[in-house]
């Protein structure tokens, strides 16, 4: 079992920056890949963010590019998301997570295997 952990979330201002953690424990595989979603009320779940297992290759969605950063710390089994100038669009609750044992990104929600329960970040205007 893969538990994921996210951790980071909070209220911000538009303009502000947040980093958003999570850790990876249990049973994980040090290639596989991660991502970053979101998901805003009565919203689809939406890609955000993924990385390889070396972290030498990374994917954002269009909305984000420029302003957000995922990188991982395969030691720690943690990947972050830096997210900078954030906008009031950027609300959202944010979920992490772990592909099974493909090393490569995705930006399908189905392509991933586990999942955390989230962490809220909201940002005011």
């Amino acid at each position: 079992q893969v538990q994921l952990v996210e951790s980071g979330g909070g209220l911000v201002q538009a303009g502000g920056s947040l980093r958003l953690s999570c850790a990876a424990s249990g049973r994980t595989f040090s290639s596989a890949a991660m991502g970053w979603f979101r998901q805003a009320p009565g919203k689809e779940r939406e890609f955000v963010a993924a990385i390889t297992w070396s972290g030498s290759s990374t994917t954002y969605a269009d909305s984000v590019k420029g302003r957000f950063t995922i990188s991982r710390d395969n030691a720690k089994n943690t990947v972050y998301l830096q997210m900078n100038s954030l906008k009031p669009e950027d609300t959202a609750v944010y979920y992490c997570a772990a592909r099974r044992y493909i090393s490569a990104w995705s930006s399908r929600v189905d392509a991933y295997d586990y999942w955390g329960q989230g962490t809220q970040v909201t940002v005011s205007s």
